[in-house]
């Protein structure tokens, strides 16, 4: 039973998957993929976060993947949706798994976060990549201490929200004073 379970928990992982046409590139972990029946699905690489457009190698990070894939038929292997309605996959673009790629080149974090949305096998990989990619400088590791994405997200968000906060205060003066 234990063997049997070894074996079919790997299929199990990815549900289902579909090959298309990459026909746009968001940023360096999202794509739009043309599939059968000129169905587009907006695909968000799984086990991936790449650095933001405007973050310090974004738009190098978005170059990448768009010399990767763009134009290419490509082969999706995925599970789910995430809460933003983009499908979560592995891009597959002649065998080679272009999310781990992006991670080996030093374009993209291995997104630790959601690994147990991974296989096992996958996280490991990932995991390794960035360690290798840090060590050897490569990408976005030349920088000291890159900012990954999700921290620039949050400190975004925060800064955002003391802007209008001073924006409220602002207006609430100028209406105390115009009584």
């Amino acid at each position: 039973m234990t063997l049997w379970l070894a074996l079919i928990l790997p299929l199990l992982a990815f549900a289902d998957s579909f090959t298309g046409k990459v026909i746009a590139v968001t940023d360096g972990d999202t794509v739009k993929v043309l599939r059968e029946g000129n169905v587009q699905e907006k695909i968000r690489l799984l086990g991936i976060d790449a650095p933001e457009k405007k973050q310090a190698f974004g738009p190098q990070s978005k170059e990448a993947l768009s010399r990767k894939v763009f134009g290419k038929q490509v082969t999706v292997e995925f599970q789910k949706r995430d809460q933003y309605g983009r499908t979560l996959g592995k891009l597959i673009l002649d065998g080679k798994d272009v999310n781990l790629t992006q991670v080996e080149e030093g374009f993209a974090w291995h997104y630790a976060q959601y690994k147990r949305q991974q296989l096992n096998t996958d996280v490991d990989l990932y995991a390794t990549a960035q360690n290798k990619a840090a060590a050897g400088k490569v990408g976005l590791w030349s920088k000291a201490e890159p900012t990954p994405p999700w921290d620039y997200r949050r400190e975004r968000k925060l800064a955002n929200r003391k802007k209008k906060e001073r924006t409220r205060k602002a207006h609430s003066w100028s209406d105390a004073l115009s009584y």
